[in-house]
């Protein structure tokens, strides 16, 4: 019987070089909007590096200031066009090698990501592979800015993963990730990779 084995990627700085929500953010509005909007909300990234607020607390005041009350069907519309167009200019090299040998030798795959899955999702549709993101809140059809559920981040990737696989029934887990927020995930795998893509 063939081993069977499960990928775990995480996004942001791992397949790609730079955070893509800041990236989705000046695609979205522009960089004169992008530029204004984070010089006023200086004093929150302020708390957050000096870790006196969470990261997801940090992360609804960004996306609330950005894109509340934006309807869902064009975040979602615009989340698709950068899937496709800027994501890609985004990539380590080494990272899309490492999944398309993933991908040939026929490994589970999941991609699990902070990031909010209106971008992270539509390009792991186009590789064909699973997504496990951050989900933004909506009301009537409009994004609210708060995080449904909890941040992908740190525990919650771990609880993500065992919640849609059963680890036990692999032979070998192997996953990727470049920060403290991929810890928990990095932890269940045999074959962990701290920073490994370049």
């Amino acid at each position: 019987m063939a081993s069977k084995h499960l990928v775990l990627f995480d996004f942001d700085g791992t397949l790609t070089k730079s955070d893509t929500l800041f990236a989705f953010i000046r695609f979205y509005h522009g960089t004169f909007k992008f530029v204004l909007g984070f010089v006023l909300l200086s004093p929150v990234m302020a708390l957050y590096l000096a870790k006196l607020i969470p990261n997801d607390k940090a992360k609804e005041i960004v996306m609330t200031y950005f894109f509340g009350k934006v309807p869902v069907s064009k975040l979602k519309a615009k989340g698709i066009a950068f899937a496709t167009t800027v994501v890609p200019t985004l990539l380590r090299d080494h990272g899309v090698a490492l999944l398309r040998d993933y991908k040939e030798k026929q490994y589970d795959i999941a991609v699990v990501s902070a990031s909010p899955e209106d971008w992270v999702g539509p390009w792991c549709e186009q590789w064909q592979i699973r997504c496990l993101a951050t989900r933004l809140a909506s009301t009537n059809n409009l994004i609210t800015g708060k995080i449904e559920g909890k941040n992908c981040f740190g525990p919650e990737k771990a609880r993500r993963i065992k919640e849609v696989y059963k680890l036990e029934d692999y032979d070998r887990v192997i996953a990727y990730g470049d920060s403290r927020g991929d810890r928990e995930m990095l932890a269940l795998a045999q074959d962990a990779h701290y920073r490994f893509i370049d």
